[in-house]
């Protein structure tokens, strides 16, 4: 839930960069988020509109994420506009999103899993 939080907290920091910790954790709680409201949906239909508000809540932190893991991965947040493509861009971002961060310092920031130690 922490990386949750902060990604929020940075939520029009596009510069820098974002662990796939960082990225994934996101997801996944706003894919948790997204199921609760679906399934509240069925009950009444007011879910719907907090839902919808939700949703446009978390545009800008999911774009901010997103280009700061590209930029992880030694891309430019440019890349995102492949998800235009069908199917190709889904699965051309979905290996980007899912390789490791680029060693050492790159032109978008330092390593943030610098100093850390598994």
């Amino acid at each position: 839930m922490n990386w949750y939080v902060k990604v929020l907290q940075n939520y029009v920091g596009f510069s820098g960069r974002a662990r796939r910790k960082e990225y994934w954790m996101f997801a996944l709680v706003n894919f948790i988020i997204g199921l609760v409201f679906a399934l509240l949906m069925q009950a009444a239909d007011v879910f719907g509109l907090i839902s919808n508000l939700y949703s446009l809540a978390v545009l800008l932190p999911s774009l901010a994420v997103s280009i700061r893991r590209l930029h992880d991965t030694g891309r430019s947040g440019w890349w995102l506009l492949i998800s235009l493509i069908p199917i190709v861009g889904f699965i051309v971002l979905l290996v980007f999103f899912c390789q490791d961060s680029q060693s050492g310092e790159n032109q978008y920031g330092e390593n943030p899993k610098a100093g850390l130690s598994y």
